[in-house]
């Protein structure tokens, strides 16, 4: 029900209105609508962009402090309270904090009304509905925002702290499985473990989803932080175990020792929650239910990781800017002649900085750019070969495969077309997958590479001898080629052992008529002893090393193949 509006004025309102929000955490606010002003708590100037904290030409004032997606809706607001179309307020938009970014509020409020019924004054009182949580209802524990609250107290004692992160282990699928009531269980089962486990000047919160933060201000090192987790893990394997293991999981923790830090990072609540967050996520990229202490090296080397990524996506988006291919000859291992190259890829970022293969393929299989980044391979590596079957009419290319394409992208399909664009035949084409990578003898698999062969493409077992299931992939995946890695190749040349097993492995390969490619080959001593051993193919810094494509062509195009040692 409506209140009249008798003696109070909007003066007297506005002092009452500040001395209230000294005792609460929300925004008061006055508007006179018949005068068009308006009035909010003073501490309103430290979060939002108003010009002041009192102002006139109240429609437009809060527009320029309005999120601009919003100012359509509030525009429509206000020229329903000014009208006196509505009697009270509710709207939840947007406003401009100090700091730029938008901050979701929600509007109250209600219109005070003269005896002759015109709309005089509207009260009312402001909240932010994206704010955190001070204290958390699931786990009992304080929030993120009140942990905040409690470092500011702290001063220079803060950077002396120990944050302890802990994270429930595959939390996700104990909600799917039990539903989330159950889940609040675990949530809350975890928080009592982590509070009886808490010595003198510890402190806990929760500080999103499954993950907690203990604040530890006794000095404690890294012995008894560590000893603290294992305390609470052992407390939570007492909890599954009583509940008769209907879900069975574990914790994972990452410790930051604030005193270990420089000291502009120890003083920064933001720097060392990232740190914390790294930590954490490092424990449960290691194999989950332990303990990772915040390294500077590590996270330096995330931090690069981070870079070089975002360098690479850059790089897609500019036409593959900074990427190159490099070419290192196969001969035949009688004479010498050009039978093949291998396409290798080299990078380097914006600054010029060279990435090495080994890191770069690492970054690219992870990020899942191996998929675009394989097709520019493969398209440009028909091209080199097209220029090079002017002089040699059955020069071969060989480009290497990621297992994530052979997963996740139609490899096949991909293949066939970047062949029929190039209107290059399939044989010219051969496809080396890595031995000591993820090899799987799974239907995908033997799809694509009964396809490929189909189609006319060789199959090559790139890195034979470094891995344990070499015989085992040589019988699943039927390769037409062996490509003998140079660590076993340098073994056989100084060992006898394994000399003689390369002897065998060589007649095994041909005896099932398979051809073989021995790498590595950098010397003429070298290339002699293994010419012995009857190899089809040579490949070694003896020929060449991987080199552009211009130097290729000019290198193997224009003169007959020769040694550069």
């Amino acid at each position: 029900m409506e209140r009249e509006y008798r003696n109070p004025t909007f003066e007297d309102f506005c002092d009452i209105a500040e001395e209230f929000s000294l005792c609460m955490n929300d925004y008061l606010y006055v508007y006179d609508i018949s005068g068009d002003t308006y009035y909010i708590s003073q501490r309103a100037l430290k979060r939002f962009r108003m010009p002041a904290n009192r102002f006139h030409n109240v429609a437009n004032t809060i527009s320029s402090f309005t999120y601009p997606d919003d100012i359509a809706l509030l525009a429509d607001d206000m020229k329903k309270v000014a009208s006196g179309q509505r009697s009270e307020r509710n709207l939840e938009y947007r406003w401009i904090g100090v700091d730029g970014s938008p901050v979701w509020i929600n509007v109250k409020g209600r219109i005070l009304r003269s005896p002759d019924g015109a709309s005089q004054l509207m009260i009312g009182c402001i909240n932010e509905i994206g704010q955190k949580q001070k204290a958390d209802n699931v786990s009992g524990l304080k929030g993120e925002s009140s942990l905040q609250e409690h470092l500011k107290l702290l001063g220079d004692q803060f950077k002396n702290a120990n944050f302890l992160r802990i994270g429930i282990d595959d939390f996700k699928i104990i909600n799917e499985r039990h539903g989330s009531e159950y889940g609040n269980f675990v949530l809350r089962a975890v928080a009592d473990c982590i509070k009886q486990c808490l010595h003198p000047f510890q402190t806990a919160y929760r500080i999103v989803s499954d993950e907690f933060l203990i604040l530890d201000l006794s000095g404690a090192g890294y012995e008894e932080m560590n000893q603290l987790y294992h305390d609470i893990r052992s407390a939570v394997d007492r909890v599954i175990s009583s509940e008769q293991y209907k879900a069975i999981y574990t914790i994972s923790a990452g410790l930051v020792s604030l005193k270990e830090l420089k000291s502009e990072d120890a003083k920064n609540y933001s720097q060392t929650t990232k740190f914390s967050e790294f930590a954490l996520t490092e424990a449960k990229n290691r194999g989950k239910n332990q303990l990772y202490l915040f390294q500077s090296a590590d996270y330096e080397n995330f931090l690069r990781i981070r870079y070089l990524r975002s360098s690479l996506r850059k790089s897609l988006e500019e036409d593959f800017k900074g990427f190159e291919l490099y070419f290192q000859p196969i001969v035949v291992s009688t004479d010498g002649e050009l039978f093949a190259a291998e396409t290798l890829l080299r990078f380097r970022t914006q600054t010029g900085e060279y990435v090495s293969p080994l890191e770069l393929v690492s970054i690219l299989e992870e990020s899942g750019l191996i998929i675009p980044v394989g097709k520019w391979i493969l398209k440009n590596a028909l091209e080199m070969c097209k220029k090079c079957r002017e002089k040699y009419p059955d020069f071969v290319i060989s480009v290497n495969l990621s297992y994530i394409q052979l997963l996740k992208s139609p490899l096949y399909e991909d293949i066939s077309e970047a062949l029929e664009q190039a209107q290059m035949p399939p044989t010219c084409l051969i496809v080396e997958l890595t031995e000591s990578g993820h090899l799987e003898n799974t239907p995908v698999v033997q799809n694509v590479w009964k396809k490929l062969k189909k189609l006319g493409v060789s199959i090559a077992l790139d890195d034979f001898g470094t891995g344990y299931s070499n015989l085992i992939n040589i019988g699943n995946l039927r390769p037409n080629i062996i490509k003998i890695d140079r660590s076993f190749t340098v073994k056989a040349l100084r060992n006898d052992y394994e000399h003689e097993l390369l002897i065998h492995i060589i007649k095994m390969v041909h005896r099932i008529g398979l051809n073989l490619v021995v790498e590595g080959i950098e010397t003429r001593d070298e290339l002699t002893q293994i010419n012995t051993l009857n190899p089809d193919y040579i490949q070694g810094f003896y020929y060449s090393r991987p080199c552009p494509m211009n130097e290729f062509v000019q290198k193997y195009l224009t003169a007959e193949i020769t040694a550069v040692l």
